[in-house]
């Protein structure tokens, strides 16, 4: 279970009720909300064949003759189609030639040159092999080890390897249009968090608040949820279905994102609930210091690990850690995102890639003092010649969500 549907259905009653923005039951906050959908320009035909032909030119130099694709992200992201990941449809992009669509009989056909229909007696890995040709093949990270097991069994003079050089090193370059709708997902966000936060009162519980989240995100025209944690909750960085009640003084944190034409933002806020005490106003701004330090450290040629360093050094000096140690900082400072939510790469020790105009990354370095309180600070980034831009505005101070 990802953090997008954790404690979903605690939040899924208000949700229901935002579709009617007259019903009281929904706080003036959210019902005061419109959809922020206009002018959004989904990705042209032009820029997907565009990604198919540097697809080709990376298996060339990968000496790949073709690549395999199931349902999901990557699908998506060369052809626009959208298929469940187990219906028994795949893609192949072969190094030359059209694309090849098998799919079942009985399912939907893609508006395409060359598809190829299997029968439920036959199976489709006869079908995938006919297109795959010979030599050397590569398989998109999510394919099911059925489809790789049928396949090998099928054509077993093939050689299959990761489509890893060929799929994430097209996927992890985001074009303009790309970056234009993360831009409007994380608009969004902020927008359905400063209406959600508005509704903040003593004894409110966490599912309350979720369920209030995901009928902003509804009112705002899109599909969305949030992760919600009070007080000592918030040590823990993927939450808890412990029952949360908000009293005064509590540290409250919400995150998670929203999708615009498939593109994912993810935002965390950790504010407070009434006034802060001294030792929570400290951590709260390690955390920013800790951000910036990060973002300073995103430039062009950068490894991915130096920024995960920095944040964490920041956090070290204030003699928390070391390393993922806590009291500290016990997870990667962020994950790529675009088509999902977490996608190549991330920002964490030991990986070298470095960093290209076009990369986006959360920026994301948790405080976790268990027992006591966490804070997280996440906004996303991405990567220009100039060094790293947000998104979104980063929070100024612990009683100030919002930029």
């Amino acid at each position: 279970m990802n953090r997008r549907v954790f404690l979903g259905t605690a939040a899924a009653g208000l949700a229901r009720l935002a579709a009617a923005q007259e019903t009281p039951a929904v706080p003036a906050a959210i019902r005061n909300l419109r959809p922020m959908l206009d002018g959004i320009q989904p990705i042209d035909e032009d820029e997907r064949r565009a990604r198919r032909e540097k697809a080709r030119r990376l298996m060339h130099a990968s000496k790949l003759g073709a690549i395999v694709m199931e349902g999901g992200s990557s699908m998506f992201y060369f052809t626009g189609v959208r298929r469940p990941a187990n219906d028994g449809s795949a893609l192949v992009l072969a190094a030359r030639g059209e694309p090849v669509w098998i799919v079942p009989k009985d399912g939907p056909a893609p508006g395409a040159a060359d598809v190829r229909v299997w029968a439920a007696g036959d199976g489709p890995y006869h079908l995938i092999a006919q297109a795959l040709g010979t030599g050397r093949v590569g398989l998109e990270e999510r394919v099911r080890f059925a489809v790789f097991d049928g396949l090998r069994k099928q054509a077993p003079a093939l050689e299959f390897t990761s489509a890893d050089p060929v799929t994430v090193a097209c996927r992890v370059i985001k074009s303009p249009a790309e970056i234009r709708l993360m831009q409007r997902a994380n608009d969004i966000t902020i927008a359905c968090y400063k209406a959600a936060l508005d509704t903040l009162h003593e004894g409110m519980t966490q599912g309350e608040l979720s369920g209030t989240i995901a009928a902003a995100y509804q009112a705002l025209g899109v599909r969305g949820d949030a992760m919600v944690s009070f007080g000592k909750y918030t040590a823990f960085p993927h939450g808890s279905i412990q029952p949360q009640q908000l009293r005064e003084g509590d540290l409250v944190l919400i995150d998670d994102g929203c999708t615009v034409e498939g593109y994912q933002s993810d935002i965390t806020r950790t504010t407070i609930f009434g006034q802060p005490t001294a030792r929570q106003k400290e951590i709260w701004n390690l955390e920013r210091k800790a951000q910036d330090a990060a973002l300073a450290a995103a430039r062009p040629g950068a490894l991915c690990e130096a920024v995960d360093a920095a944040a964490r050094q920041a956090i070290a000096d204030y003699g928390f850690g070391p390393g993922y140690k806590v009291p500290g900082l016990p997870h990667r400072t962020g994950h790529g995102i675009g088509l999902d939510g977490h996608e190549w790469t991330y920002l964490v020790r030991g990986n070298k890639t470095r960093l290209e105009p076009g990369m986006c990354f959360s920026n994301e370095p948790t405080i976790v003092i268990y027992g006591e309180f966490g804070v997280r600070l996440e906004d996303c980034m991405y990567i220009t010649k100039d060094g790293a831009r947000m998104f979104t505005k980063q929070s100024p101070a612990i009683d100030q969500p919002f930029g």
